[in-house]
């Protein structure tokens, strides 16, 4: 691959570079590669730059020992490095050898790609790389990073390590956000170099595919932007008949865009080394030089490892962050619950607890929809949009929770409610009825300065269809409308798990409701069947005083009178029995607000009594 000129560069096109397989490398330094399997150690291919370094043109290695090429001393020592320590698939350090022209090469190995890549870096020292000096740099380092500093405190700290060991003249530490536009959180600088502190670079300058080659390949080094690539011999991997993937080599040759872009931004030089968090790339540290820049293997090494802590650092921090903001989300969680279980009516334990709703979504403004009926708090839009807000949710099938900072991106009637509802979080609280519980957040109005005009992209001057990158890096800012601040991860995590209790707390009621109405319905049958026996036994007496009375009348033109008290005592018994009946029912019915008091009963007596009870209907009918 040679680099283009800068008037050819097609920017719409450098997303789709072939960035994993360049053909090329850098010319700091020459590459030979290998077939792992063989002990005769035959060159596969070579660098074209080969005879700079040793005087031997690369075709002529090809196919010949590795003893021929480097000479049998150096040959020696790698084969001795590689049989204590095989390569693996990162460029591990085996030593500086002396090739038989006298020159020293600092020599990296890994095996990828179906071969052992070997890659020479021209250096001016015989002995090997001195790692002595990484130790006392990275213990000072972790003393500082046990500090209570914050992020951006310790990215500063990083930064200013980085540049005292590189020797480069600005070291930026920023941060993807999940656009994959980068901020820069902490810079060290020396004097004449511009400042890029807080401000922000387009997703653009660090495509997809870079993003996740920086998280396979940890650190990236351009010695001189104004480089001539030099290609490989024979261009094709014999192993895979395809061009070789040179993911993790050093020496890698870059995108001629990428060139571009430095060359636009002043700088001849560049490192990054990359900010992996959780197996994902956070950032990046990264390194400008105005001039071009060498950076041993020692110094590169330093590099990476202060990146790999300054990650570590990251991590703990985020982590106690997320921990702390969690738990304050949950304790607002768990408040809010226990007054929901307090009352019967759903909407009046909700309503109840408006200010912590509140609270728990960090929102200005909360509404609750239940059919037609909607109940608001703090600063929301008005019933009629939050109704039409809440028919549009229910139609789209967001039936789970939904939330946007961006609401009128996606609902367009939002752009009419974007002062106190540029964001809305939208939990469903049935799922067979319209009812909804809504957090609302106002705009905020932000204000982004960028590194120069992330849409400042130059037509080509030899063919305007093609897109340079932008010339210019001055300071730019862009004010963004109509966005709320970002709810956060826990926030959505939450309210999920807000909803399922709220389901079971629904649930729970649902089954105290069908246990009340078994209750009643048991409390019913026994009822029925009181009513049939007081019904009965007051019928009783009743038709004794009607059928004495009766009786009496009939007798009225006769002059028994013993017959006729007869008639009257019985009368009179059996209204005092109607009387004792309904006093007992009284007392019955009093029988579970007052406690049980055992008497002696004679059984003779309670006999005696049925007896005479059931005298009438005893009457002409043998009863034992």
């Amino acid at each position: 691959m040679t680099q283009a000129p800068s008037d050819s560069l097609d920017l719409s096109r450098c997303a789709n570079e072939p960035i994993r397989t360049p053909g090329s490398i850098q010319p700091h330094g020459f590459m030979l590669t290998l077939s792992p399997a063989s002990d005769a150690q035959l060159v596969l291919q070579a660098s074209a730059n080969l005879a700079r370094w040793t005087g031997m043109p690369a075709q002529e290695a090809i196919g010949r020992p590795l003893a021929q090429v480097v000479g049998d001393t150096a040959a020696g020592r790698i084969a001795a490095e590689l049989a204590a320590s095989p390569a693996v698939a990162r460029p591990t350090y085996l030593g500086t050898v002396t090739v038989d022209n006298g020159a020293h090469f600092d020599v990296l190995a890994h095996a990828w790609d179906g071969l052992l890549i070997l890659e020479f870096e021209g250096v001016d020292r015989r002995r090997a790389a001195d790692f002595r000096n990484l130790y006392p740099l990275i213990g000072d380092f972790l003393v500082k990073v046990n500090q209570p500093a914050s992020i951006p405190e310790m990215s500063e700290l990083a930064a200013r390590r980085v540049r005292e060991v590189s020797g480069f003249g600005r070291v930026l530490v920023y941060q993807f956000d999940a656009d994959g536009h980068g901020r820069v959180l902490a810079e060290s600088k020396r004097d004449g170099y511009e400042s890029y502190l807080g401000q922000h670079f387009p997703a653009s300058d660090v495509p997809a595919q870079a993003r996740a080659l920086y998280t396979l390949s940890p650190i990236r080094l351009i010695q001189d932007a104004n480089y001539e690539p030099a290609p490989l011999v024979p261009e094709l991997n014999p192993a895979t008949g395809a061009r070789n993937d040179l993911s993790f080599a050093a020496l890698r040759s870059v995108s001629p865009v990428h060139l571009q872009y430095m060359r636009n931004m002043g700088t001849l030089a560049s490192m990054s080394v990359s900010l992996i968090v959780k197996g994902k790339l956070w950032g990046l540290i990264s390194c400008h030089n105005a001039e071009p820049c060498p950076v041993s293997v020692e110094k590169r090494t330093a590099c990476e490892q202060l990146g790999q802590i300054l990650a570590l650092v990251i991590e703990s921090r985020e982590d106690a962050q997320e921990l702390q903001f969690r738990l304050d989300v949950r304790r607002i969680m768990v408040e809010m619950l226990g007054n929901l279980t307090k009352g019967a009516d759903f909407l009046e334990n909700m309503s109840g607890v408006f200010p912590e709703l509140l609270r728990f979504g960090r929102a200005g403004g909360v509404a609750i929809v239940v059919d037609d009926r909607v109940l608001t708090y703090g600063d929301t839009p008005d019933a009629t949009q939050i109704r039409a807000l809440s028919e549009w949710l229910s139609v789209h099938g967001h039936t789970e929770v939904f939330h946007t900072d961006h609401l009128k991106e996606v609902y367009p009637p939002g752009a009419d409610m974007v002062r106190n509802a540029s964001g809305l979080l939208a939990l469903p609280i049935s799922r067979i009825h319209q009812h909804y519980l809504l957090w609302f957040r106002p705009e905020v109005v932000q204000t982004i300065e960028w590194a120069g005009n992330p849409r400042g992209k130059q037509a080509s001057p030899s063919d305007p269809t093609q897109l340079t990158p932008r010339l210019s890096f001055q300071a730019w800012r862009e004010t963004i409308h109509g966005r709320s601040l970002p709810w956060h991860v826990a926030e959505i995590e939450l309210t999920v798990e807000f909803r399922s209790a709220l389901l079971g707390i629904a649930l729970e009621r649902a089954e105290q409701m069908a246990e009340l109405a078994e209750e009643l319905g048991r409390a019913n049958k026994e009822l029925e069947a009181f009513s049939y026996s007081v019904s009965h036994d007051l019928r009783a007496p009743l038709r004794h005083i009607v059928g004495f009375s009766d009786l009496l009348i009939e007798s009225g033109g006769t002059e028994d009178p013993e017959r006729r008290q007869r008639f009257l005592k019985n009368i009179k018994e059996s209204a005092r029995l109607a009387g004792k009946l309904v006093d007992d029912l009284l007392s019955f019915s009093q029988m579970g607000r007052a406690a049980l008091r055992p008497t002696k009963v004679d059984m003779n007596d309670l006999v005696s009594a049925c007896i005479d009870k059931l005298g009438m209907e005893m009457q002409g009918r043998n009863v034992d």
